[in-house]
């Protein structure tokens, strides 16, 4: 499935040179008359550079001619490193019409550098893989919403056939199986993130729903555990069982207001248990989530007062 609906891009070679003094001006100033242009100051000494250089051409090749690259070796090329303030390598400028319009220096993680590229891209009128990418997460989001499960796994798979760590899609997926019940193939997934999204939000949130999947289904039943904390309110054990039961019955609110209480009567039981769970729920849910803005300023002002 090819989300971008386009050919197989230009190749590398056309995409990413090597510069120098004598052809700055052709490489660089006239060329971005037309497209980007990102342009890479380096030095052989300088370590940083050997880790950025690979990951800013991957980006540039991924996308797919809206860009171009040209690499500067600062020890070669010192007037124009200096004309342009160069003070430390690696630093990175994005050229358009002539003009630097962005620019970073030092090592940047990928999901950085690709962000840096597609806003680059934009900043010139052009449309970026990742903002394309993104519509399509979106668009499979909606599918997921609407409990079309199967067809949204389907193109978050797709998605990710276009970009390996794009974290939304890597989430996605993930949902999109625990939606499905299939919670083993789920695991397998996380399990196999890529390193350089493994810690991302959107696959932590992926996580957190995949444990809440896994406490669904031991659940006890809600009327009985809610008679058992009834008469005996000291109950721990019962109560922390009925929010998780309340949470796989879909009353998220109930099960944190559970757990807030729990945290209010012995904040250490279980080894600070009731917490824990609430900032599973929390990372599961979105940021802006009501019931994560109110439980969190409830669970802070009991840990603080």
């Amino acid at each position: 499935m090819d989300l971008l609906n386009a050919a197989a891009g230009p190749e590398a070679t056309d995409l990413i040179k090597d510069g120098s003094e004598a052809t700055f001006m052709a490489d660089v100033v006239e060329a971005s008359q037309e497209t980007p242009i990102i342009v890479d100051f380096w030095a052989p000494w300088c370590g940083p550079c050997k880790t950025l250089i690979p990951l800013l051409e991957e980006a540039v090749t991924a996308a797919k001619g809206a860009v171009k690259m040209v690499k500067i070796n600062v020890d070669e090329a010192q007037m124009i490193a200096s004309q342009m303030r160069v003070q430390s390598v690696p630093t990175v400028y994005a050229f358009f019409k002539g003009q630097p319009v962005d620019g970073f220096q030092g090592a940047l993680p990928g999901s950085e550098i690709k962000a840096f590229i597609d806003r680059v891209i934009e900043a010139a009128g052009g449309e970026s893989p990742g903002g394309q990418l993104d519509d399509a997460v979106e668009a499979a989001e909606e599918m997921l919403a609407d409990g079309a499960a199967v067809d949204a796994a389907q193109t978050f798979a797709a998605i990710l056939g276009e970009d390996p760590n794009h974290a939304g899609a890597y989430g996605g997926l993930v949902r999109a199986h625990i939606a499905s019940g299939e919670l083993e193939q789920a695991e397998a997934i996380l399990n196999g993130a890529p390193a350089e999204i493994s810690t991302s939000a959107e696959v932590e949130a992926a996580h957190a729903q995949l444990e809440l999947a896994k406490q669904a289904a031991d659940a006890g039943p809600v009327a009985e555990l809610s008679a058992a904390v009834e008469a005996e309110p000291d109950n721990h054990q019962a109560r922390f069982d009925l929010a998780q039961a309340l949470h796989a019955n879909g009353e998220v609110e109930e099960a944190v207001a559970q757990l807030l209480e729990l945290f209010r009567r012995d904040r250490e039981w279980n080894d600070g248990a009731a917490k824990t769970q609430l900032f599973t729920i929390f990372d599961a849910l979105k940021p802006n989530d009501p019931i994560v803005l109110n439980g969190r300023r409830k669970l802070s002002s009991m840990i603080f007062a």
